[in-house]
């Protein structure tokens, strides 16, 4: 934000940054039970999607890089797998993350291409 770094234009990252925010959207939304399990584990996962795109671009070396976004798309991965189980214990109906999922997916395509 401070420092204008050349992540930030990529248009990956502008997606990763939607999905975040609608990734507190919907946690928003988890039974209080959930709050110190599922909502901080997604919030985690959901941080650390952009957090790692961030390092990893502002590597030099191209494996290290290349790390990063595998950890990214990883994290990726977790927030979905949440959103699954929370669809499974009926927290959630899959209609009402369809916004989530679609971010899901295009930041799953973008850092895959980038791998």
């Amino acid at each position: 934000m401070f420092i204008k770094l050349n992540h930030q234009s990529l248009d990956v990252y502008k997606a990763v940054r939607e999905l975040i925010k609608e990734i507190y959207f919907v946690s928003i939304k988890l039974p209080s039970e959930e709050k110190f399990n599922m909502v901080q584990q997604m919030r985690r996962a959901g941080l650390s999607i952009k957090l790692n795109l961030a390092e990893g671009a502002s590597r030099r070396s191209l494996v290290e890089r290349k790390r990063f976004i595998e950890i990214s798309r990883g994290s990726l991965i977790e927030v979905d797998a949440i959103l699954e189980t929370a669809v499974d214990l009926h927290y959630y109906s899959e209609g009402e993350l369809t916004r989530v999922g679609q971010l899901l997916n295009r930041s799953f395509a973008m850092l895959s291409k980038m791998m």
